[in-house]
């Protein structure tokens, strides 16, 4: 296991935010981590990435306590895609790329042939390259996002760490975030955790999903086990239609109406 968590309990000061977390992705898999709001998404990624340490538990890395790493051999291994992907420095988006060579780079060392060449991969890979002279700061957001996860990978990690990937994209850019994501764990091997607001694209292309409620795990497994009517009622408040999806054991949810909308209804 590339990645792993075992019984995580995550405070801020006497608030306890994850409480008995445990995972094991498998390798080349995707795993998609829903909620509602402050059911903890965002903490568990920042606690899996070292950025959070756990009151209690252990994040493991490539088999062994993360705590134990330095952060250059935690970037070595796992990259991340934040939620806030601006960038407030006029580099170019080859630039901006190369830049996930750095922990493979010594400290005073320049970047070699290979790192160029790795860059300019993973921008093929995103389909970026006719982005490389632009400046980030003059790019739309579904290009800046996937000139993001294109640094993310030209770290060549293990781990891919996703904070709403999709958040703020028109569909056609969604579609293409997750497209690009699905075929970087399929043909490289990753192992990616993604936080998503999303059902229906959390669906459709992980391979596993964690249903989060106040801090714990609600429901873990395949998308098919966890997307119950059931579930989303108990979890989310809202009654929905599930049914079945495009790829073979997904589903797709059709939200009905909320509990509150229901009550308003009767009375």
């Amino acid at each position: 296991m590339k990645i792993a968590a075992k019984d995580l309990e995550v405070c801020y000061g006497e608030m306890r935010i994850l409480k008995g977390i445990s995972l094991a992705p498998g390798e080349a898999s995707l795993l998609g981590v829903i909620g509602p709001n402050g059911s903890g998404k965002t903490t568990l990624l920042k606690t899996l990435s070292n950025i959070l340490k756990p009151r209690s538990g252990v994040v493991y890395l490539n088999g062994s306590d993360i705590g134990s790493f330095t952060s250059r051999e935690i970037a070595r291994n796992l990259a991340v895609v934040p939620q806030d992907t601006g960038v407030g420095f006029d580099f170019t988006a080859y630039e901006f790329v190369l830049m996930g060579r750095t922990p493979h780079i010594g400290r005073f060392e320049k970047e070699s042939r290979a790192d160029r060449t790795i860059a300019a991969d993973a921008m093929r890979l995103t389909h970026t390259e006719d982005l490389k002279d632009r400046l980030v700061t003059t790019l739309s957001g579904g290009e800046r996002q996937k000139v993001v996860i294109a640094k993310a990978l030209a770290q060549e990690p293990n781990v891919l760490l996703l904070d709403e990937p999709t958040a703020n994209l028109d569909i056609k850019n969604q579609l293409e975030v997750m497209a690009l994501i699905k075929n970087a764990v399929l043909h490289r091997g990753i192992t990616a955790v993604m936080a998503i607001h999303d059902i229906n694209l959390a669906a459709r292309y992980c391979d596993e999903m964690m249903l989060l409620h106040r801090g714990e795990i609600y429901a873990l497994g395949a998308p098919k086990s966890v997307l119950t009517a059931e579930n989303i009622m108990a979890v989310f408040g809202v009654e929905s239609l599930v049914m079945d999806g495009l790829a073979e054991g997904s589903v797709y949810i059709i939200p009905l109406s909320t509990l509150g909308e229901e009550e308003q209804q009767t009375g």
